[in-house]
């Protein structure tokens, strides 16, 4: 399966993308950090990355007619700096806004399906009409704005033409969905908007898959079963004490908890704990990305991620990256940074994939990437779903 990613930044999604078997014939992504991070994985020889043809450019300047094959899959995460909470707000009003981008490629290269990647922001209630705006243009990608058409007239035409049912070349079918990262395990509390396009004429019959681990099932392997404590060698001595309101929902609702398990949520003692300490400076710095950085401190609302929890949400940053974000919250009650292999593990890379920037740079790209792991699930759906249409209609056509 062919596909082309836009907005690549440090390579998330289009590693999850990749595992998941489609082939990106381009990768387009402007900034030179982000660019040098997947050509350091190139040079030293990570297979996922290979073969990547990447653009350094903006993409307003990518020339879609460059890519002369047919593609299966359109994936990318727009910049989330206009809709973010922690940024400016401007939406439509942004000129970071890249959407419109996004809708030229649609147009341009007529995927079978598109992946759509941003920020919750992006369902506020002030943005709820431009989202509105974002999904039927994605559903209609011909019908294009007028010169000098604002959104919200164009918005106009765009729903009286979704409600008219009138027939037309290019539509997609398209359903988006708010998913927390932790509950397809990946080891944080991270939720993201998600918008899918299936090309109308597949007469596809798609959903998003469904989670595979809550936090239902995470109560019951420590306090009920004591498997998780076992799993990672903590003594009942060591252990913290359950809390009371937890033990008193346990008393309610245990019955109920054990019906509706599925695999416990991902704690970061999950996904670190094979790692020596980052304190621990000689022996962690034989860790690619393992080293310990300096200077943490916490301060209201800003306490860092318990290690028997999945992590809160790691994020960039504005100018650099915000000191409370990307801490751990130690036993003692001190905290610490996060080391860049921590963090990419917290959002599923590969152990082999390099971040050759500073701390800092390379949190920013790690906390602006999509989770490798959570890329992959979807993408994969969406890949067996173009396979299956695929079957389906050479079985037609041989009957």
């Amino acid at each position: 399966m062919k596909s082309v990613e836009l907005f690549t930044g440090a390579g998330g999604l289009a590693l999850g993308c990749a595992l998941a078997g489609f082939h990106h014939l381009a990768l387009v992504e402007r900034d030179k950090h982000s660019c040098h991070t997947i050509r350091e994985n190139q040079r030293n020889g990570v297979a996922l990355v290979n073969d990547w043809r990447l653009y350094q450019m903006d993409v307003a300047d990518f020339d879609f007619s460059t890519v002369d094959e047919e593609i299966d899959l359109l994936a990318g995460g727009p910049p989330c700096q206009p809709f973010s909470i922690g940024g400016r707000h401007g939406a439509y009003l942004d000129d970071r806004d890249m959407f419109p981008q996004f809708f030229r490629a649609v147009l341009s290269k007529r995927p079978l399906a598109f992946l759509i990647e941003n920020v919750r922001g992006l369902l506020r209630k002030n943005f709820i009409n431009y989202f509105e705006y974002i999904t039927l243009q994605l559903a209609h990608p011909e019908l294009q704005p007028k010169p000098s058409e604002p959104w919200v007239e164009h918005l106009a035409r765009l729903e009286r033409h979704h409600n008219s049912g009138a027939k037309e070349d290019l539509a997609y079918r398209v359903t988006w969905r708010l998913l927390n990262a932790a509950d397809y395990g990946v080891p944080q509390k991270r939720e993201r908007v998600f918008i899918v396009g299936f090309r109308s004429d597949l007469k596809a019959n798609w959903s998003f898959p469904e989670p595979t681990h809550t936090e239902e099932a995470l109560v019951w392997d420590k306090w009920v079963t004591g498997n998780y404590w076992e799993r990672h060698g903590i003594d009942s001595k060591s252990r913290p004490q359950i809390p009371a309101k937890l033990r008193a929902r346990l008393e309610r609702n245990g019955a109920n908890l054990l019906g509706s398990m599925t695999s416990p949520w991902c704690t970061v003692r999950d996904a670190i704990a094979d790692l020596p300490p980052a304190e621990n400076i000689d022996i962690a710095r034989k860790i690619p990305n393992h080293i310990y950085i300096p200077g943490a401190r916490s301060y209201p609302g800003h306490t860092g991620s318990p290690m028997e929890s999945p992590a809160k949400t790691l994020k960039a940053g504005v100018h650099g990256v915000p000191g409370g974000e990307n801490m751990l919250a130690l036993a003692s009650g001190e905290v610490r940074y996060f080391t860049v292999r921590e963090a990419a593990r917290l959002q599923t890379f590969p152990d082999e994939y390099y971040f050759p920037g500073n701390w800092g740079e390379s949190m920013r790209q790690i906390g602006n990437a999509v989770p490798v792991n959570l890329a992959y699930i979807i993408a994969s759906s969406i890949g067996t779903h173009l396979q299956e249409l695929a079957l389906g209609r050479k079985i037609v056509g041989a009957v």
